[in-house]
């Protein structure tokens, strides 16, 4: 075996440019294969983990029609039908309810001296921060007192107290203006990223919410409720319940339309996952073509190399080799190309994931599976381009080959 591997080496060295032509298809495959694969692992790893930072088993009950894109963003309409009561039966009905808040928001532009910025504002009630596992980078959140004596105190996003003070370290104790309104800052919270709807959570800004609705935009709707459930809480179950509730307070008949959406964060990643599905799908097929392409390479290289080595297979055969001994040869070339390719393809995709890990800002993903199953492909693929070559070879005649002239 040493020695055939030292004559595959040997052989492939003289045919350089035709070996690496061969190889490269080989290469693309497994970079496309593994690279895609990986890629979209990474992306549903990063989805699983903004929907973690959206609270423990989040569960929301919202006002008007939402509709997911494949991206994740939504599109829907706006009702003003969903109420406090709404939210408190929800909140007190469904089983494994661990704590709730309703939310009312708007855009709004808040001042700071000359700084003026467009935000959302969000009325909340103290438990919104336990719900959407919302963290204080400074200060405090929303205190019961703050929502009963209905103060004008809010608690801002991380990037407005970053647009608006540079150090948000800064904003805690501020006053700011909301239209003709003043806020007291109290506290700004930590980083958070999007929320269940596709909203930036740090362009945000929250008011305690019977001041949101009694001082700042004198209306009796809200957009909505979330809720924290128990662990071991049936969502699915959950939802339809919630829906049934909803409609018989709403008073919607079967047939009609509803004027609210029940919605969970695994709604979010389903979608996310159906779109990287057929991201996954693409990847398929091109590493497929990228294989093929590196097949058919492999087999004409090695049929030259055939015809080529005619004089040595003759040789080798009258000096004792059996046709075994010159299949196991042309085999292992073939094999030894690929898995070469495949190998140089794997180690691209690792690189290139280990860059977007970096500057692209996705968890870093290394699937031994994967990996392994790609160069455990690419060989088996060099084996197959090489099985004909390889049987033709072992076919040719001592006589034919050595007499004068062959």
């Amino acid at each position: 075996m040493w020695l055939s591997l030292k004559i595959a080496l040997a052989s492939l060295a003289v045919h350089k440019l035709r070996t690496i032509l061969a190889m490269l298809g080989v290469f693309l495959g497994a970079l496309a294969l593994t690279g895609v694969q990986h890629v979209s692992k990474s992306m549903v790893r990063q989805a699983e983990m903004e929907t973690e930072k959206l609270g423990p088993n989040l569960f929301a009950a919202v006002s008007g029609q939402v509709r997911f894109r494949r991206s994740g963003a939504t599109t829907g309409t706006l009702a003003h039908t969903f109420t406090i009561a709404d939210a408190l039966t929800l909140q007190g009905s469904l089983p494994g309810v661990l704590a709730g808040s309703p939310f009312a928001q708007k855009s709004i532009p808040l001042k700071f001296n000359a700084i003026q910025i467009a935000a959302t504002l969000v009325g909340v009630w103290p438990d919104y921060a336990r719900v959407r596992s919302l963290e204080m980078a400074h200060g405090r959140f929303i205190t019961p007192q703050d929502e009963a004596g209905r103060a004008m105190v809010c608690v801002l996003g991380w990037a407005i107290a970053e647009r608006l003070f540079d150090d948000p370290a800064r904003a805690v104790g501020q006053s700011i203006r909301a239209y003709r309104a003043t806020l007291h800052v109290v506290g700004v919270s930590s980083p958070k990223g999007a929320d269940l709807a596709g909203s930036n959570q740090d362009e945000q800004a929250y008011v305690p919410l019977d001041t949101f609705m009694r001082r700042l935009s004198n209306q009796d709707w809200i957009n909505g409720v979330y809720l924290e459930l128990a662990p071991t809480a049936d969502k699915a179950a959950l939802k339809t319940a919630a829906a049934e509730m909803l409609r018989q307070r709403h008073r919607i008949g079967p047939g009609q339309r509803e004027d609210f959406s029940v919605l969970t964060a695994e709604d979010t990643i389903r979608l996310q996952r159906q779109a990287l599905d057929l991201v996954g799908t693409l990847g398929l097929i091109s590493s497929s073509i990228s294989f093929s392409v590196g097949g058919l390479g492999i087999l004409s290289i090695m049929i030259l190399l055939v015809r080529a080595r005619r004089l040595e297979i003759g040789v080798r055969r009258a000096a004792g080799a059996r046709r075994a001994d010159i299949i196991r040869q042309f085999l292992l070339e073939a094999g030894l190309m690929a898995g070469v390719g495949g190998l140089l393809g794997v180690a691209g995709a690792m690189l290139l994931m280990f860059a977007a890990a970096q500057f692209g800002k996705l968890p870093f993903v290394a699937d031994p599976l994967l990996l392994a199953g790609a160069l455990a492909g690419s060989t088996l693929l060099g084996l197959a381009a090489g099985a004909y070559p390889a049987w033709h070879a072992s076919r040719l005649q001592i006589l034919d080959v050595l007499k004068p002239g062959a």
